[in-house]
């Protein structure tokens, strides 16, 4: 039962992302910018 649970709580978050229903909160505020891909680093000196 809990398996089942489990597998329908995933089956109703793929869903809802499908639809469009779900958002991206990360604000990136810890990621570096990258330059073609690549991280870009800052330097110091």
């Amino acid at each position: 039962m809990t398996v089942l649970l489990l597998l329908l709580f995933l089956l109703l978050l793929v869903g809802a992302s499908a639809s469009g229903l779900t958002a991206d909160t990360r604000d990136s505020a810890d990621w570096k910018p990258t330059e073609d891909g690549r991280r870009w680093r800052s330097r110091t000196c």
